[in-house]
């Protein structure tokens, strides 16, 4: 039995939500998204909130309970306060700056990197060390994160580069003589 899969997903005060066939769609404040279930898994709307039950007792149907569940507690969580995603840039000259859609990056190398930002997410450089990324996706808003930091992954040795907040490196001693 999935203990995630046992909770109703609750909708907050102006989220909604409606379910055709495996199909859920749920609308808020920030947006509206919508997600497929296969066919082991069957969604239903009441009035504590979002309910998704197996079809049988297979494993793969007790697999998706779980997953379903959660991916509809992630479209609410998206339409009423959204995710974020916070980075930190680490060494001397290390530089980001937006210019319209545009996310201008110094990291060293002997070009600046530009990173076109997707629809559907915000990128915001609040300070010239700090980029924040949000959106109502969470995969989309982690992918971009992702990509941004693949441009120069923290190092090991000093810590240089791009690392998420919070994140801890694992550091190396240096070369001895």
């Amino acid at each position: 039995m999935s203990r995630i899969g046992k909770k109703a997903v609750e909708l907050p005060s102006g989220v909604s939500a409606s379910v055709s066939g495996q199909t859920v769609e749920v609308k808020g404040p920030k947006g509206t998204r919508t997600f497929t279930a296969t066919d082991d898994v069957t969604l239903t709307v009441g009035d504590d909130g979002v309910l998704v039950t197996p079809r049988g007792k297979s494993k793969r149907a007790r697999q998706q309970w779980g997953m379903s569940r959660t991916m509809v507690a992630n479209l609410v969580t998206g339409v009423s306060d959204g995710f974020k995603k916070e980075l930190e840039i680490n060494g001397v000259g290390y530089r980001a700056q937006m210019q319209g859609n545009v996310l201008k990056l110094n990291l060293g190398y002997s070009h600046d990197v530009n990173f076109e930002v997707p629809e559907g997410v915000t990128v915001t450089a609040p300070k010239q060390t700090q980029i924040v990324v949000e959106g109502i996706d969470q995969q989309l808003v982690g992918q971009v994160a992702a990509n941004i930091r693949e441009w120069r992954a923290p190092e090991p040795y000093k810590g240089k580069g791009i690392k998420y907040a919070g994140e801890y490196i694992f550091r190396k001693e240096g070369k001895k003589k």
